[in-house]
């Protein structure tokens, strides 16, 4: 009996060094993680910082291979908007503002009507970071960051214009989960190279760009607000129209747009 209570307690004390031992690497391999997320977080948001600043670059006709981003981005003076009046809001820090977490806070955005969602983004925040293209003092791109949902995710991008406020001077979108090798179509510099020269809004004041269903006519009348479209990827496709459709309208950058119509950049 003695030794039966021996085998069972060497059993017990077996299975405790055990979880003690689990325990002990657990708790030395959580610390490194959480280290290591400390120690790389700087460099995690530098990196993104860049990503964001070659997309820019991209856009506005100013990405040189081999080129320093950041000094190349120095032609790029980033403003922040307010989108209800269209004015320059010169009380917010561009470097400092954040829209994604400016648009969790009620008292920073507002919810959009859903007759008005067509991005079916929910919420958007009151301001916007925009960022001006200047060649010495003149203004030769506006470029507008813009978002909404595709098929399957949200789409990124920035749309670059000219200084008119109208005339689309180049598109790119930087982050998508859309269907590859179809709904990916967004990304190719073929598609891209079909926006240049479009133009957004029509006499009337009224959002007319959009991305057609296959190929525009040559004969369309409305073919300078047309983009083409790609086979098997009209929800895509659509998806493009609504967010450009919403961002460029009267809740989104409509406002400013109207404003640098009137009296310039």
């Amino acid at each position: 009996m003695l030794e039966v209570h021996k085998e069972q307690n060497i059993k017990r004390e077996s299975v405790a060094r055990t979880l003690l031992v689990a325990f002990f690497v657990s708790l030395v391999c959580s610390s490194l993680v959480a280290s290591a997320a400390v120690v790389l977080k700087p460099r995690q948001v530098a990196n993104a910082l860049l990503d964001v600043r070659r997309n820019i670059l991209e856009v506005a006709g100013l990405m040189e291979p081999g080129g320093d981003v950041n000094e190349l981005f120095g032609s790029i003076e980033p403003r922040i908007v307010d989108l209800e009046t269209g004015a320059y809001d010169d009380d917010i820090d561009p470097e400092e503002f954040d829209s994604v977490r400016a648009a969790k806070d009620p008292k920073q955005s507002v919810a959009i009507p859903p007759d008005l969602d067509l991005a079916r983004i929910g919420r958007r925040a009151k301001h916007a970071r925009i960022y001006l293209v200047r060649e010495g003092d003149e203004v030769s791109r506006i470029i507008l960051p813009v978002s909404g949902y595709g098929l399957w995710s949200t789409l990124y991008g920035f749309l670059a214009l000219e200084p008119d406020g109208n005339t689309v001077a180049d598109i790119v979108f930087y982050e998508h989960g859309e269907t590859a090798g179809i709904g990916d179509f967004v990304t190719k510099d073929a598609w891209r190279a079909d926006w240049p020269g479009k133009l957004v809004y029509d006499e009337e004041g009224r959002v007319r760009l959009e991305v057609r269903k296959g190929r525009a006519a040559a004969d369309d009348p409305l073919s300078g607000y047309r983009v083409d479209g790609v086979s098997g990827a009209t929800l895509t496709g659509n998806g493009v129209t609504n967010l450009i459709r919403y961002w460029l309208g009267d809740h989104g950058y409509g406002p400013f747009l109207r404003k640098v119509q009137r009296e310039g950049p």
